[in-house]
């Protein structure tokens, strides 16, 4: 008999799984989140798909030690207990709280912490801009032979162990900033007779290698057999500016050297006003871009101080105004982006800013701040029409939704175009030095119990939700725990 009841048990918690995966309201409840981070003014919401009679099963309890950091109908709800039906409480001042589902006002089944933070406001970017930036040292960006006067092919640099991608800081001793200064030191040092000692990066580490310099039997000048590159120039768009700091932020991903793929240390650079001169659209398996041309004008242009894999970030010499935005707007944290529309700005013609419609498809998690939290659609008909989607030059182009800054767009989908990749604003702040700083995984609980230390009070939370999703498939449901019970 033992045995046909484990089989008995076994068939009722798969069918129980499998009602409850498929159901709306039970994944409305399994789906609520641990966390949520909201800006003051915005509302905290549950989101849970109840019948009524359920909701009303439901209060909310908050426990004192959070004064005036959640209202509801403008009353502090620091100790107090309401019910859902009443509506969504209001961040009303920077602070950490935290709120508990209880069933039937007893049993506690959930509890999220909620972190409430000062309110963001931004003037969204989209203009064009030329970066011009220049690394820290010169970089190593392909290696060549030397054929010494007796014809003797040499590589003296990879010989001393020098590779694609590193970093030449110094050469006896003195700093290097451009490829005019290496050939320079590397032709005069060989005429001395002397070997050159580089002092070279790789990844985060250095270390010093010595290098003899050959002279060479087609150019007449000493010389170590590398190709270097000491600066990087493209088109971007602007995503942000923070009119309290002078920031801005912009790409939304970090600029690698396009021989090595290796990010570019930055010693100095700017941004400048870059015009659209003409688009070369994007179809699968090649990316279009924008093809511009800058201008230097002061009247827009900044110094870049971080290369960061959020994007750019430095100061503009005067303060920025968005044309389609008389004031700045707030940010979205990410527990508030949804899936549905939102819009892109961007320039494809001149200096002409303009809105274009695009979709969040998905909200990727994220354990960590990472360039790409958001996919992207474009579904524009003219925007497509005329880019074929995302198209380099794009990268910062800023995203909108409800009246929200909630990112950037970062990357596209090599296979297709019309998707992309894009990076929430939140962490783009916390690489500008904003008031954001997430501090993953680490949240305060107040000791409240929650899910994982109540498996009884949930078992019966589950039990009591399947009786109120109407249908006669849950009361059977319902029928067999009861018998389980007794067993």
């Amino acid at each position: 008999m033992s045995n046909q009841r484990r089989k008995i048990l076994g068939v009722f918690i798969a069918f129980l799984v499998l009602a409850v995966t498929f159901n709306p309201q039970a994944r409305s409840f399994l789906s609520l989140p641990k966390q949520q981070r909201v800006s003051v003014g915005d509302h905290v919401s549950l989101n849970l798909r109840f019948p009524e009679q359920m909701l009303r099963q439901l209060t909310v309890h908050v426990p004192p030690g959070s004064k005036k950091v959640l209202c509801l109908n403008g009353s502090d709800l620091s100790g107090k207990i309401y019910h859902l039906f009443e509506g969504n409480p209001m961040a009303s001042s920077p602070g950490k709280a935290t709120i508990q589902l209880r069933l039937f006002g007893i049993l506690p089944v959930k509890n999220v912490e909620v972190e409430v933070l000062p309110q963001t406001r931004l003037v969204p970017g989209g203009q064009s801009v030329g970066v011009l930036l220049h690394s820290e040292g010169v970089m190593v960006v392909g290696q060549s032979v030397v054929q010494d006067q007796e014809g003797h092919k040499y590589n003296p640099a990879g010989e001393a162990g020098v590779k694609k991608g590193d970093i030449i800081l110094k050469i006896n001793g003195q700093p290097v900033k451009n490829d005019e200064q290496v050939a320079r030191l590397v032709d005069q040092t060989g005429k001395e007779g002397k070997t050159l000692k580089f002092l070279i990066k790789r990844k985060n580490h250095t270390f010093n290698t010595l290098v003899k310099p050959i002279l060479c039997r087609e150019t007449g000048r000493y010389r170590v057999g590398l190709y270097i590159r000491d600066s990087a120039a493209g088109v971007g768009t602007l995503s942000f500016y923070d009119p309290r700091t002078g920031k801005y932020g912009a790409l939304g991903h970090i600029i690698t050297d396009s021989d090595t793929n290796q990010p570019i240390d930055v010693s100095d650079g700017r941004i400048v006003k870059a015009v659209i001169q003409g688009i070369q659209a994007g179809r699968r398996g090649q990316p279009g871009e924008k093809i511009g041309m800058f201008i230097n004008d002061q009247s827009f242009s900044g110094s870049i101080e971080k290369n960061t894999k959020f994007g750019i970030y430095g100061s503009l010499n005067r303060e920025l105004k968005n044309p389609l935005y008389d004031e700045p707007i707030p940010i979205a944290l990410a527990d508030q982006v949804k899936i549905g529309p939102a819009e892109m700005l961007t320039v494809l013609d001149g200096e002409k800013m303009e809105k274009f419609r695009v979709e969040i498809k998905r909200i990727l998690p994220q354990t960590a701040p990472d360039s790409k939290g958001l996919i992207i659609e474009v579904t524009d008909p003219r925007l497509l029409k005329r880019t074929g989607g995302i198209i380099q030059g794009m990268s910062g182009s800023p995203l909108i939704q409800g009246g929200k800054l909630i990112g950037a767009v970062t990357h596209v989908f090599i296979n297709d175009p019309t998707r992309g990749y894009g990076c929430l604003i939140e962490w783009m702040l916390m690489e500008s030095g904003g008031q954001l700083n997430r501090k993953i995984g680490i949240r305060e609980t107040n000791g409240l119990p929650d899910l994982t230390i109540n498996p009884k009070p949930v078992r019966q939370f589950i039990i009591t939700l399947i009786s109120f999703l109407s249908g006669f498939v849950f009361k059977k449901l319902q029928f067999w725990a009861g018998i389980l019970a007794l067993m």
